[in-house]
């Protein structure tokens, strides 16, 4: 009997410990890839709250790490991109997670914001869009 609850514990501990089972969540560590370049531009650590909601900071630019946030607004206006909050308020809905909102720092515009998991968990696909979401641009982000 004691033999037969090991195997049980240790297959359980096999499974919640694979990538499938932690890839349901967008919390983690994502590569961003530049639209025009198609070279990595950026790492974001997504984090989720205690309510539930997702925000998202960059933690590394690959070119000019000193870079700061020209054409933002506000408080963000002349803030070091690295380190700086781009996610904010995406709450999950289903497959998806929207509701939010997306600061671009190149332009200093924050658009709203939805993104889903794709390829098991491995790419995460990032929508910011005026209005309706059919007016916007779509990057892939990758698990890092």
């Amino acid at each position: 009997m004691k033999n037969a609850t090991r195997a049980t514990l240790l297959v359980l501990a096999c499974v919640l410990l694979t990538p499938a089972a932690w890839a349901q969540s967008a919390a983690g560590t994502w590569k961003t890839i530049d639209d025009e370049t198609k070279q990595a531009k950026a790492l974001v650590q997504i984090s989720e709250g205690a309510d539930g909601q997702l925000s998202g900071r960059i933690v590394k630019l690959f070119n000019k790490p000193d870079a700061v946030c020209e054409k933002c607004d506000g408080a963000n206006k002349g803030k070091p991109i690295n380190g700086l909050t781009i996610v904010w308020g995406l709450k999950k809905d289903g497959e998806v997670w929207n509701g939010g909102e997306i600061l671009d720092p190149k332009s200093g515009k924050v658009y709203s914001a939805k993104m889903k998991l794709v390829d098991g968990g491995n790419k995460l696909e990032v929508r910011g869009f005026l209005g309706v979401s059919l007016l916007g641009r779509t990057q892939v982000w990758e698990r890092q």
